[in-house]
């Protein structure tokens, strides 16, 4: 009769299926008897001793077809077992996702996802040594991987018999962001964190000084992220271990260093030859341009700053090396003529650096040779014969009292005479103070009256703020960009109101930027009584005129006392006011632009020397 793989029962249409067996049977003459019994032609006789074993070897047969049947059906029925693409029995989250094609088990997953919305948003205990804090799943991008998880359970591995009959939990696909976590967790690490002791080599004169490294006590952004992904959905505290890093550099390397070249470099100088001349580099301008410095994960690494060795070694360098002088203009005869430029020679600085580094080690033997390199200009003659620059096209004068021989006056032609014939080349900005430099006794600069917080003090330089008005206002006239400018904090009459500039090194810059296609020279002249500044170039605009709004909020002075002495400066006081200057373009007869000024002046306080 027929046999089936479920016995009696009959499973649904859907589910497993019927597999036909045909019955095995045994011809008579080999059937076993039962035991202690005898067969019906050996009545009486005694049992067959082969019979157990020939009962046991049909058995064998008979068990192994039926695992060769089970075989058969989880091979002949793998519509069944792989039906879809995740196998039967698979679950995630408690949902059966087996027999389902990729995109249905997506979308139950997010079913599933979107029931536990309010259990998945919930903030996560995170413990960190001693501390307690709670993480948001938002703030961190703390989700389940949809797409990553139905991967995992499709990829599911499982034997076939396990396939048909047995079941299985996928783990979701938990997701976090590494940074974004470390960032939030840090504020909870609070003073049971351990920052970083950065190893550090570095000179008290010609001592070398160094500081051993620490290692933090921190967190391990992949450490925590793993973490947080594991137990996200145990419903349990998450713990995030702090780790100790230590930087690359270990005290011991910090301590070779020393020994091997931090304490040589200094021992003794070091002579520079070259085919101009020799130089002696002393131990102190070792000292101040040999550096340690440390990258992020805490490597030392010797650098030998070479623009720090030249400004150590002051003029030295003078005696081999001849610097490149930039093209200029002047006016001869009423004409813009080019001054030439000329080429220089400097010691190769890449080379300098390289070979400096290579002998600090040794005690003997401190000899490097220089390599002299030609160096053009910046500026070459032939780039400013190019520039266009053929005409006059704007000029200002402002007028001072004192006569050339005042302090303030002596200021004004000093800086006059600094900036006369700079050529601008089209498209750069020209900084006032970038071109001076620091305006101090060494370059010809005296002390007096200059406004600071407000109230007029002596101080070198004084009196270079006039200047930079008339530079302004020259450039301005020229229809130049205006870059970076501040009026004075009170107006003075020898200025034209709003459209003026004060200037104090390092603080306070004027800038502006040759915004034409064409080169422009700077050139300055002086009376005993007034300094002039004309723009040389190509005229772009026909004229650039100013209108002036009406002056209001206007405020009144006060009485202020001071101590009498050579310090103090007594004014008579000027009223406050705001106003607008409009700067009008004209070219071809029409106005081509507008540009508004606005500057509100405080009133000058009356300043009374006495009672």
């Amino acid at each position: 009769m027929p046999v089936t793989l479920y016995g009696d029962k009959l499973p649904p249409a859907d589910d497993r299926p019927t597999v036909q067996v045909t019955a095995v049977t045994w011809p008579a003459t080999e059937a076993e008897p039962p035991r202690g019994t005898a067969g019906p032609d050996s009545a009486g006789s005694a049992p067959d001793p082969a019979a157990p074993r020939r009962g046991r070897r049909r058995r064998a047969v008979l068990t192994a077809g039926v695992v060769t049947v089970l075989l058969a059906v989880g091979a002949g029925a793998g519509g069944y077992a792989y039906a879809g693409e995740v196998p039967r029995g698979t679950t995630v989250l408690g949902t059966e996702l087996g027999g389902m094609s990729r995109a249905d088990a997506a979308r139950a997953l997010r079913a599933e996802l979107d029931r536990r919305a309010v259990t998945l948003a919930a903030p996560v205990p995170v413990r960190i040594g001693d501390r307690t804090t709670e993480i948001k799943p938002a703030d961190v991008g703390l989700t389940v991987d949809v797409d990553a998880t139905v991967e995992a359970a499709v990829g599911t591995q499982a034997a076939p018999l396990s396939r048909l009959f047995g079941s299985r939990t996928v783990e979701p696909v938990v997701t976090v962001d590494a940074v974004r976590l470390e960032a939030t967790l840090e504020t909870a690490v609070g003073p049971q964190g351990r920052r970083m002791t950065m190893p550090k080599i570095t000179y008290s004169g010609t001592t070398p000084k160094k500081v051993h490294p620490k290692p933090a006590l921190t967190l391990d952004a992949q450490n925590s992220a793993e973490a947080l992904r594991e137990g996200w959905l145990s419903g349990e505290p998450v713990t995030v271990a702090l780790v100790e890093k230590h930087p690359a550099t270990t005290a011991e390397e910090v301590d070779r260093l020393v020994t091997e070249l931090a304490a040589p470099a200094v021992a003794a100088p070091v002579t520079l030859t070259t085919e101009k001349g020799s130089v002696t580099i002393p131990a102190n301008a070792i000292a101040r341009s040999l550096s340690f410095p440390a990258d992020k994960a805490g490597k030392l690494t010797p650098k030998l700053d070479v623009k720090k060795l030249r400004t150590a070694l002051g003029d030295k360098l003078a005696a081999i090396e001849v610097e490149p002088r930039d093209a200029a203009m002047t006016l001869t005869g009423g004409k813009p003529t080019a001054v030439p430029s000329r080429p220089g020679r400097r010691l190769d600085d890449a080379a300098l650096s390289r070979d400096l580094l290579a002998v600090l080690p040794k005690a003997d033997g401190r000899t490097i040779n220089g390599v002299l390199k030609p160096v053009d200009a910046d500026l070459t003659t032939e780039e400013v014969t190019q520039f266009g620059i053929r005409e006059k096209v704007s000029s200002f004068t402002t007028y001072f009292t004192g006569g050339l021989s005042s302090p303030r006056s002596k200021n004004i032609v000093q800086i006059a005479k600094d900036v006369d014939g700079t050529v601008v080349k089209p498209g750069e900005t020209f900084s006032l103070n970038g071109h001076t430099g620091e305006r101090s006794y060494k370059q010809g600069y005296h002390d007096a009256p200059v406004i600071l917080n407000g109230k007029l003090v002596p101080g070198v330089g004084g009196g270079t703020s006039q200047f930079t008005t008339t530079l302004f206002n020259a450039i301005y006239y020229a229809g130049l960009e205006d870059v970076e400018h501040k009026p004075h904090s009170y107006w003075f009459s020898r200025y034209p109101a709003v459209i003026e500039s004060t200037i104090f090194y390092p603080d306070l810059d004027f800038k502006f930027r040759n915004n034409t296609p064409h080169g422009v020279m700077i050139d300055t002249s002086y009376t005993s009584g007034s300094v002039t500044v004309a723009i040389w170039g190509t005229k772009i605009y026909d004229s650039v005129k100013t209108e002036y709004s009406p002056r209001r909020n206007i405020t009144k002075p006060k009485i202020i006392r001071l101590e009498p002495g050579p310090s103090c400066i007594a004014t008579n006081g000027i009223d406050g006011f705001t106003q607008d200057a409009y700067r009008i373009f004209r070219k071809d007869g029409k106005v081509v632009k507008r540009e508004k000024f606005t500057w509100t002046y405080q009133a000058e306080p009356r300043f009374v020397c006495g009672p």
